[in-house]
């Protein structure tokens, strides 16, 4: 544990920012693995339903910087694609 005051703070502001990040990514990689599940058993509703459900995730991920913007395009320029492909 650091022993100057700034530092002490600091070490608590990285807790509580990591607790965040680890949340949002969590549950963007759920919705992200929702999707996939939903293409995988070629359900063109739910995979379009779920993929409508991630994107919000995915943005929000990237605004706040727990994820590259690159990252985000990238995922949801490919789910969607992979979306789209989904025959019933």
């Amino acid at each position: 544990m650091a022993n100057i005051k700034s530092s002490q703070k600091k070490n608590r502001q990285r807790i509580k920012h990591e607790a965040r990040n680890q949340a949002r990514k969590s549950a963007m990689r759920t919705a992200v693995k929702k999707v996939r599940t939903a293409i995988g058993r070629k359900d063109a509703a739910a995979a379009k339903e779920a993929l409508v459900a991630a994107i919000p995730l995915i943005d929000r991920a990237a605004s706040r910087g727990t994820i590259k913007n690159g990252t985000a395009s990238r995922t949801v320029s490919r789910l969607t694609v992979a979306v789209g492909h989904v025959k019933v």
